[in-house]
């Protein structure tokens, strides 16, 4: 199932399900969104190596946070 989000600047976005990925998006765009997800996962690894924070979501919290290469966590007021 397709959810459709309004930005706070008016804008609409689509989030596609995983099942309906092959019905809305056409191959290259399928192939872009792999690649941006790469790309995400290779800057996440690269901060990991560097030993900076990370920002990451607790969505139990619901709060934005910090993790350190020592894994502590610092949430962001």
């Amino acid at each position: 199932m397709n959810k459709t989000v309004l930005l706070s600047n008016n804008r609409l976005v689509t989030v596609v399900s995983p099942e309906n990925v092959n019905a809305v998006l056409s191959k290259t765009d399928i192939e872009m969104d792999y690649r941006a997800r790469k790309a995400v996962k290779a800057a996440i690894n690269r901060a990991e190596i560097c030993k900076k924070p990370i920002a990451k979501y607790d969505s139990v919290n619901r709060k934005a946070y910090l993790q350190n290469a020592d894994s502590k966590k610092i949430y962001v007021e």
